[in-house]
């Protein structure tokens, strides 16, 4: 049975594998699914099966925002540490899209090169989560935070908490959680731990706002009902809460930022207090949202074993992901893209970039596909008016481009926003009326990012997103 099981999970890589070459061959894509989903029509459940051949197991990290960087950052950290990392880096996903990764680091029998080296880091999406913990056997599971997003298909964050605690329940308790502390949501998610929690969290309160923002989601305690007391906000409903109802309040951290040092053009500079001991990081991205992510894959790392130089080597070496503040130099203009799909993670972005002096040149594009979510309605909770008086160019473009352009206007950032509904259209149209040597920011949903990223890598000459990192 089992030399038959080994002729048929060969059969299914090499099938798999052919399918990912054809779909690059023929421009269909970067084979990044749907060779996971031919290779299970061939072996059910071949995940499973590949990811038991990874000598050190695997990794998962899920959350609203954040999983692509944290899961990069992990990376990195893993290959410092000396770990030949099976990692989804396109960003795909699902199960398909894991199981297509698993493939694609195997040989034609199935077999992964120097298999005692191998880790599995695997980003999960919010609602695979749970069959992805019943897959892949993991030792670690990290999440990152917990936001509206995509709300025609996720429902509010209850609805995603309610399919992540029993999932957590599951988990055997030789596998180690890392949350959020300062989520409310993520941190809740403690008490239906069985094994070990690492917590990760902000200290240096001079990163605080004035006031929660119109994003905050998790604002009412779930066992006493009471809205949650914050002595200080970071961002959206991430900070220090307490209920003063029941008196349910953010735990202590094993990984603290005790000092945040962020300047406009500038790399972040961070200084961790962990169990292994004190140091400090240097990460070349902007935002607040970038240190939560950096605590993640840190905390992750300690929950690993890896040694405090392997984590400073790998968070040095690390350059962003396809269209998550990636950088290109297209016709002589600096273009930054930074993917945006939530309130949450759009405050963020916009914030970081206000935070920069002068005047600034901004394409932003609004799709409503099913990646991105059919509603839209989640724009008007973004605080642009952060930017009011701020924009030397301001267009709006994607399927939705006249209601992101009426939301920027009464944001009063630009008097009359222009309106450019053709990707292709809109991007020739913002690099020609943004100066040469100055930078253009292009602030794309999901599905419009992954048009906008192939379009400026074409002229930039850069490679496919799934041929990078």
């Amino acid at each position: 049975m089992s030399a038959i099981l080994g002729l048929r999970t060969a059969a299914a890589v090499t099938t798999a594998k052919l399918v990912a070459a054809l779909s690059r061959r023929l421009g269909f894509g970067g084979g990044t699914a749907l060779p996971g989903l031919v290779a299970d029509a061939v072996v059910p459940r071949l995940a499973t099966r590949l990811a038991a051949r990874l000598g050190h197991g695997s990794v998962l990290i899920t959350g609203t925002n954040g999983k692509t960087t944290t899961a990069r950052l992990v990376r990195n950290v893993a290959q410092a540490a000396g770990y030949r990392p099976v990692h989804n880096h396109s960003g795909s996903n699902l199960m398909r899209g894991i199981t297509a990764c698993l493939i694609e680091a195997t040989d034609a029998r199935g077999q992964f090169p120097q298999p005692e080296r191998r880790l599995g880091i695997f980003e999960v999406d919010e609602a695979t989560l749970p069959e992805a913990a019943v897959a892949l056997s993991p030792r670690v599971v990290a999440f990152t935070n917990l936001f509206r997003d995509q709300l025609d298909r996720y429902g509010e964050v209850d609805s995603v908490a309610a399919l992540w605690r029993p999932a957590v329940a599951s988990l055997p308790p030789t596998i180690t959680v890392v949350l959020n502390a300062d989520d409310p949501g993520v941190a809740g998610l403690a008490d239906a731990c069985r094994g070990s929690v690492l917590f990760y969290a902000v200290s240096d309160i001079s990163c605080a706002v004035d006031q929660i923002e119109h994003a905050a989601d998790a604002r009412w305690c779930p066992s006493c009902g009471r809205e949650y007391s914050y002595s200080a906000v970071f961002y959206g409903h991430v900070g220090q809460w307490v209920c003063p109802g029941c008196g349910r309040g953010r735990p202590a951290a094993d990984i603290e930022a005790t000092r945040v040092k962020q300047s406009p053009d500038q790399p972040l500079r961070l200084a961790l207090a962990t169990p292994s001991g004190q140091f400090d990081l240097s990460l070349p991205l902007m935002g607040l949202y970038n240190v939560y992510n950096a605590l993640a894959a840190v905390s992750v790392a300690v929950a690993l074993g890896v040694p405090v130089d392997a984590i400073r080597e790998g968070v040095a070496s690390f350059t962003a992901a396809f269209g998550r503040q990636e950088r290109m130099t297209v016709r002589g203009r600096e273009v930054h893209t930074i993917l945006a799909k939530n309130p949450a993670g759009l405050n963020q972005v916009l914030r970081a970039i206000s935070a920069e002096e002068g005047p600034k040149n901004l394409l932003f594009f609004l799709n409503d596909d099913i990646a991105d979510g059919r509603d839209v309605s989640w724009i008007w909770d973004v605080d642009f008016e952060m930017l009011a008086g701020q924009a030397a160019l301001l267009l709006a473009s994607g399927r939705r481009a006249a209601d992101m352009a009426l939301r920027l206007k009464y944001a009063d950032i630009d008097a009359d926003p222009a309106i450019e509904e053709d990707t292709e259209s809109a991007l020739e149209k913002a690099l020609a009326l943004t100066p040469e040597g100055e930078r253009l920011y292009v602030i794309p949903t999901y599905t419009a990012m992954l048009h906008v990223r192939k379009l400026l890598a074409r002229w930039g000459q850069r490679p496919p997103f799934w041929e990078e990192g």
